[in-house]
């Protein structure tokens, strides 16, 4: 071997792998998306060659028609998705993010198959809080195509064990949110204004929301409740405010994630009714933002969550039980801020310091 040839070869084996990112990108307002938003530009600052690979594709200007026609939609989605996935060709790495059912197979599958097809390194990683019913329903159309992926990451402890129900061995690296970004404030005056920062959909429970603020309106009128989100339930849930006459209530609808923490800010009890969930990056922004969090027990939700410690757990589909927990953190402002301290410490496990070493050593295959 000639003296070039080995310097060559140092510096490849010295070169941090390439890395595609398969992700919905930022155009979908959710967890994963802002999860791969985070990790494309951390590991960039770290030197990592980054692409990313949006799993919903902008259409050019004259196709955004089909946006509206569902089947459609879909296919054209797929076409031009499939086709970006020969860049695989020129990383080393390809990192698919995965929700749950058919999101499963026509997002992280097929990149899963094109990098088995490249000879590149596969990573799955699953996020999706439906993974039990997923894994237990989809036969033929999830487990055989789980063992083409050659690492299956997930972000909680919680779905690890889903997982291990069926013998998937998996590497749990947790979410992370950027403190930087996400400034803490301590309520020295703790007021009624409270937060929901889900999407509009029935496994986010905002309904239960509203109906816990109807009552704590009855004791605290000037309280206020800001929902910022979108999905299926919108129609419904404004309609349920008007016919309820629910005043202090405000719709801001789709909030870009460069917004959220000026809504965080303005808040000081953020609420949290799913009845599905893992590891929500929206009750990490709370702890960062110094707000205190109201939460059903969702997935993960208890490991990230202790009960009178860092928030408060509440039971699933109980408004009545959401509202006596506002009216303790109103009527004890002393213990609010004291949990809200913890919280803020809580969140430190979820910060990329935290994380960026676990994926660092993934990405290296050790």
């Amino acid at each position: 071997m000639n003296s070039s040839t080995a310097i060559s070869l140092t510096q490849k084996l010295q070169r941090a792998p390439r890395v595609a990112l398969v992700a919905p990108s930022l155009d979908i307002l959710g967890g994963q998306g802002v999860q791969a938003s985070s990790l494309a530009t951390a590991l960039r600052e770290e030197g990592f060659d980054v692409r990313f690979i949006p799993v919903n594709p902008r259409f050019p200007a004259a196709l955004e028609w089909l946006r509206r026609v569902p089947v459609l939609r879909t296919v054209f989605n797929q076409m031009i998705y499939i086709t970006s996935l020969y860049k695989l060709r020129h990383v080393d790495v390809v990192h698919a993010f995965s929700a749950s059912y058919w999101s499963f197979l026509l997002s992280p599958l097929p990149a899963i198959l094109a990098a088995r097809l490249f000879g590149k390194f596969a990573i799955l990683n699953y996020h999706s809080g439906e993974a039990s019913d997923h894994l237990a329903n989809w036969g033929l159309g999830v487990h055989p195509w789980l063992k083409q992926a050659d690492e299956i990451v997930v972000p909680s402890l919680y779905l690890s064990k889903v997982f291990a129900n069926y013998e998937y061995k998996t590497r749990v690296i947790r979410n992370f949110v950027d403190l930087a970004s996400f400034k803490f404030r301590e309520r020295k005056v703790l007021k009624p204004r409270l937060l929901s920062t889900r999407n509009l959909e029935p496994y986010y429970g905002v309904g239960n929301t509203l109906k816990a603020f109807a009552q704590i309106k009855k004791r605290w009128p000037e309280a206020t409740l800001t929902i910022a989100g979108y999905g299926s339930e919108e129609n419904e849930l404004r309609n349920w405010v008007k016919k309820n006459e629910l005043g202090g209530v405000s719709f801001v609808g789709r909030t870009e994630q460069e917004d959220m923490p000026a809504l965080y800010d303005q808040a000081d009890i953020f609420i949290n009714s799913s009845v599905l969930d893992n590891q929500p990056v929206s009750i990490l922004e709370a702890f960062a933002s110094g707000l205190n969090v109201i939460s059903t027990p969702a997935g993960d939700i208890p490991a990230m969550v202790k009960d009178r410690k860092t928030g408060n757990i509440v039971p699933y589909d109980d408004p009545m039980a959401i509202a006596a927990a506002v009216d303790r953190l109103l009527e004890q402002p002393g213990q609010a801020r004291l949990m809200a301290r913890r919280a803020r410490d809580e969140v430190k496990k979820y910060t990329w310091p935290e994380v960026s070493r676990e994926w660092s050593r993934l990405y290296h295959q050790e």
